[in-house]
């Protein structure tokens, strides 16, 4: 049976975030391991970043290039790295009295492995809003970030007629892209609500001293050029022919209209990817100028569960620039809570990577503001499908509130919706939205979906190769129940 391993600080997601923590962290001499989903480091905005068959750098920019310093100063940092990793619980030992610190299982080829940690640094990213259209469910329709997936991963592009949809800069980021690669597409539908520009203009002046200015005027420009954007769309419906996308239907100044369709492409932002912190109990807050929940964490990265950090976009979204120095600055905290280094040198440490993600959130709160998701397209009606593993509608939702449901704890009762092997992860947001509209409270108020572990599908067989101390088995009686 395979022994239980080791380290003094655990970091999950191979990102800007967990690289650079990772390698912040080896090098001053901490014992470090990185658990990493992906086969190769790097996360969802570098994803691929050592292996991706684009080779003209130009058509998917500078930006995603820079990644491959990361990984180079991750390599070389000592730090331990296992790729493929699918983390699904973590237990603390302090609760079995059997050791300090947490013993986390992780899966890796179908065989279940044990690493006992003393610090644990969550840089779990970010994850797509949901956007719950009809028809979202049809072959042919996918997310901007699975787009880019293909794009990045396989050097896949769209061959015809392709619609993107929503609003945000990932959205114009990948219309770009797609042009540099030389797809042509049909039309942008921009769902961004007439107004929102005055609500941006307070924030407008750390905007045009960011460096997302040039980058994004530059970009904007090179899209509008050779992409019709069509303006306050209020309504789409993806509509197929024999199970797949042809059309899609939306609705813009009052006119119904229909574009001819063989990909559509959805995007309206992103939001933490929460599902290890919730299933910790770390402390979370509604954001109400993202419209997300997100962990409550301070300027080190500290959580409310003692010796479990965060950095990155898993902690509240800011970018991968921003992400970069969260991750640099958690690793110097843990490495001081691990004795590596006292405070002093940890706060000198410090002060340049607080400057440098100074600089990278200049900008941020306009974004914000001007792509904040409109809610028709977050709280869904009719037919809408909101959880896709288990084909609940938004107005199952809406009927089963009135019977009295007062969260999405007790709807999963009624409508398993959140049971499915996403655990949420799709469909948590626009439960919580649609229960707080329909009971007249906020989403802080109705609360969110309770996590347990495991956190991801296993096997019998990943469960039965774990190997066993007192913790584990105790873990092992808690999931059976």
């Amino acid at each position: 049976m395979t022994s239980i391993r080791k380290c003094q600080l655990l970091l999950i997601g191979a990102g800007p975030a967990g690289m650079a923590a990772a390698t912040q962290a080896a090098t001053l001499g901490v014992d470090t391991l990185l658990l990493d989903e992906q086969t190769a480091p790097g996360g969802q905005i570098y994803r691929a970043i050592t292996s991706t068959p684009i080779q003209d750098r130009r058509i998917l920019g500078a930006d995603y290039w820079h990644g491959a310093t990361l990984v180079e100063s991750f390599r070389q940092s000592g730090a331990r790295y296992e790729p493929g990793a699918t983390v699904w619980a973590i237990e603390d030992m302090a609760a079995s009295a059997e050791a300090e610190g947490y013993e986390v299982a992780y899966s890796v080829g179908g065989e279940a492995y044990m690493v006992h940690a003393r610090h644990i640094l969550l840089a779990t990213g970010a994850q797509e809003r949901p956007f719950p259209i009809p028809g979202w469910t049809l072959p042919g329709v996918i997310s901007a970030g699975a787009a880019q997936i293909l794009l990045k991963q396989a050097g896949i592009v769209p061959s015809d007629r392709t619609v993107l949809a929503g609003c945000g800069p990932l959205l114009y980021l990948i219309a770009w892209q797609y042009l540099n690669a030389g797809v042509k597409i049909e039309a942008i539908l921009e769902t961004a609500p007439p107004g929102r520009m005055a609500k941006a203009l307070p924030h407008a002046w750390g905007f045009l001293r960011s460096p997302y200015l040039a980058k994004g005027l530059k970009l904007l420009r090179t899209v509008k050029a050779v992409v019709p954007i069509i303006k306050n769309v209020t309504r789409i419906e993806a509509q197929g022919d024999q199970g797949t996308l042809a059309r899609v239907h939306f609705e813009t100044a009052g006119e119904n209209r229909t574009l001819d369709a063989n990909q559509l492409m959805l995007h309206q932002g992103v939001v933490p990817n929460i599902n290890l912190s919730q299933a910790l109990g770390i402390a979370h807050r509604w954001d109400e100028a993202l419209a997300c929940w997100e962990p409550t964490v301070d300027e080190w990265g500290t959580t409310s569960t003692p010796h479990i950090g965060m950095a990155g976009d898993g902690a509240g979204i800011a970018g991968a620039l921003a992400a970069e120095h969260r991750g640099r600055i958690a690793a110097l905290q843990a490495a001081f809570m691990l004795g590596a280094i006292d405070s002093g040198a940890r706060d000198r440490h410090a002060q340049t990577h607080r400057a440098a993600l100074a600089r990278a959130v200049q900008g941020r709160k306009f974004f914000d503001t001007l792509y904040m998701a409109p809610e028709a397209f977050r709280r869904p009606v009719g037919d809408t499908i909101v959880c896709r593993c288990e084909e609940v509608t938004a107005a199952q939702l809406r009927d089963t509130v009135k019977l009295g449901v007062t969260g999405p704890n007790q709807m999963k009762s009624f409508l398993r919706c959140g049971m499915g092997p996403c655990q949420g992860r799709f469909c948590g947001l626009t439960v919580s939205e649609i229960i707080a509209e329909e009971r007249g409270l906020s989403p802080e108020e109705v609360g969110y979906y309770r996590l347990r572990f495991p956190t991801k599908p296993l096997t019998l067989g990943e469960l039965a190769s774990l190997p066993q101390t007192e913790a584990s088995r105790k873990a092992v009686i808690r999931f059976k129940k």
